[in-house]
């Protein structure tokens, strides 16, 4: 596959986690990963600092747009620069706060401009984030707003190695699930998903398990009707509309490795029973990526670990699997 011609952009995260340590190995490795050019929108100083944590020495040069980033790529880590502040792993506080949300909505605007191929975040803090007057639930809820679509549209899929799941609900309380659960929302979810997979995936024919929404998928009405009277009938619909969905399966044993090879994706409930399998098989290798949106977005699937940040221990797995797909998808749609 040929490599998009606009670099990536890479927002900072939170500067006291260890995403700037973890953007600066994935640089290091560019070659021997063959990673697609990138730029990163944050501060120099903390990037610099942070690869000195893994023994990493950095190179990079300061640009003022993303075009001069794929030249300066080989040679040094190109950095959009929004504040020079200084380099404090495991401590944040509201100016890395800040920065992260400026680099955030930076990244993003860049990709919706069309002057980068795709946007890699790395973790923030929502608690921090929410002090400096962030008002979204997450990263994904704020991508929706900031490409004018609703909340319902953005639908967040982690993919790994061994499986990828879709949580139909995110961040709510557990008590809340039933309530927000629709025939509607699943239908128009899947929908985005099974989309995705064939532009974004190359998948031609892609395959949906549904989860359940309770124990053994309701036991007939034993343990809840949800998956009577809402589940099913979306399942119905959708394969109506040549969608290949089954279900609702049972969650418990659906990520058996016999039953993986069965579905290209798993559309589930909640938060946790599309995250554990995840975490439980591919969680140094976990890839957030927001469906639906019409800018390329990916993540690592692990927050900011401020309790291991500059201590040069945290896998960087997941952000360089973050940088690859992006790079995959953006190649896919430049020349779809």
């Amino acid at each position: 596959m040929s490599i998009s011609p606009f670099p990536l952009a890479l927002s900072l995260g939170d500067p006291a986690g260890v995403g700037p340590e973890l953007i600066a190995e994935a640089w290091a490795r560019r070659a021997e990963l063959r990673l697609p050019p990138f730029l990163v929108v944050g501060a120099r100083a903390v990037l610099v600092e942070a690869a000195r944590s893994r023994a990493i020495t950095l190179a990079v040069t300061p640009i003022s747009h993303p075009g001069e980033a794929v030249a300066a790529f080989a040679d040094a880590l190109p950095v959009l620069e929004l504040d020079a502040m200084v380099y404090a792993p495991g401590r944040p506080d509201a100016r890395g706060a800040r920065l992260s949300l400026a680099a955030l909505e930076t990244a993003t605007d860049l990709a919706r401009a069309g002057e980068v191929g795709g946007l890699v975040t790395a973790p923030v803090a929502k608690a921090a984030l929410a002090a400096v007057g962030f008002d979204h639930p997450g990263q994904t809820e704020f991508l929706a707003a900031r490409c004018g679509l609703p909340t319902e549209a953005a639908v967040m899929m982690l993919a790994g190695p061994n499986v990828r799941t879709v949580p139909l609900t995110i961040h709510c309380a557990i008590s809340a699930v039933p309530t927000m659960l629709s025939e509607e929302l699943i239908v128009l979810r899947a929908r985005i998903t099974a989309q995705a997979l064939a532009r974004d995936f190359g998948i031609a024919r892609p395959r949906l398990a549904v989860c359940g929404l309770n124990p053994h998928a309701g036991e007939n009405g034993a343990f809840g009707d949800e998956e009577a009277r809402i589940i099913a009938p979306a399942i119905a619909r959708l394969r109506l509309e040549g969608i290949e969905a089954t279900g609702p399966h049972a969650a418990d044993a659906l990520f058996a490795p016999h039953k993986r090879a069965s579905f290209d994706a798993a559309l589930c409930m909640y938060h946790d029973q599309a995250l554990i399998p995840v975490k439980a098989l591919d969680f140094d290798q976990g890839v957030n990526t927001t469906l639906g949106l019409p800018i390329v977005r990916t993540s690592p699937d692990h927050g900011t670990a401020f309790d291991i940040a500059g201590q040069g221990v945290a896998d960087a797995g997941a952000i360089i699997a973050a940088i690859r797909l992006a790079g995959e998808i953006a190649t896919r749609r430049a020349v779809a």
